[in-house]
């Protein structure tokens, strides 16, 4: 049986997170920002009015605009509305036919949408990487550190923070602008990316390097 979405998501923001293993900051002139499946579909399940989402949107809109205006790339991800079987393999039996049929759910909401200029990756796999020409577009700006936001922490966000690590690229979690099934997954993801492959911050501390 496929894995569904949950009905309804809410919970406190985690207020902790691990001490950086490296001192990795975020350089506006080597950092990219990464907009992570904050499509409708992926949204509908959190309360609107209640934590994580009161966070996760505006602190996402902040990063996007301080990016924009300091030159720092905007990449998203999205997953398409109508995916070959074939493009989504393994992702049929853990999470069914996914946004299949569903182009209001493909796409980003309006608060973070792309502009001009922003890069939109086609999402096939957990990883941002995978089946797609990102680690060559991060090289070809000279970029080789990357600020993830969006939704889930645990899945995408993680995995996507991973394997930046392992291609050479720093990643940083921000730990408010991001989404989880729930808090202790959300908790989760910060400690093993934070303590294995990068360094968690907030969004404050982001923003606070990158006008340095």
């Amino acid at each position: 049986m496929a894995t569904d979405l949950p009905d309804l998501i809410s919970y406190d923001l985690p207020d902790s997170w691990p001490e950086p293993v490296v001192d990795w900051t975020p350089d506006p002139t080597r950092s990219a920002l990464l907009v992570h499946d904050m499509q409708r579909h992926f949204l509908k399940p959190f309360d609107p009015a209640s934590e994580p989402l009161a966070s996760l949107v505006p602190n996402t809109a902040r990063l996007i605009a301080r990016s924009r205006a300091a030159g720092i790339p905007v990449f998203y991800t999205a997953q398409p509305s109508d995916p070959p079987v074939e493009k989504r393999a393994l992702l049929n039996d853990w999470w069914g036919p996914g946004l299949t049929g569903n182009p209001e759910g493909a796409q980003i909401i309006d608060e973070v949408t792309p502009v001009d200029g922003d890069r939109v990756l086609t999402k096939w796999r957990y990883s941002a990487y995978a089946y797609s020409d990102f680690d060559e577009q991060l090289a070809a700006l000279g970029r080789d550190q990357l600020v993830i936001t969006g939704v889930y922490a645990s899945i995408g966000c993680s995995v996507t923070a991973v394997e930046s690590f392992m291609g050479g690229v720093q990643p940083f979690l921000v730990a408010d602008a991001l989404g989880d099934f729930s808090g202790t997954e959300h908790r989760l993801a910060l400690q093993w990316t934070g303590r294995r492959a990068g360094v968690v911050l907030d969004t404050d501390a982001v923003l606070q390097h990158w006008a340095d």
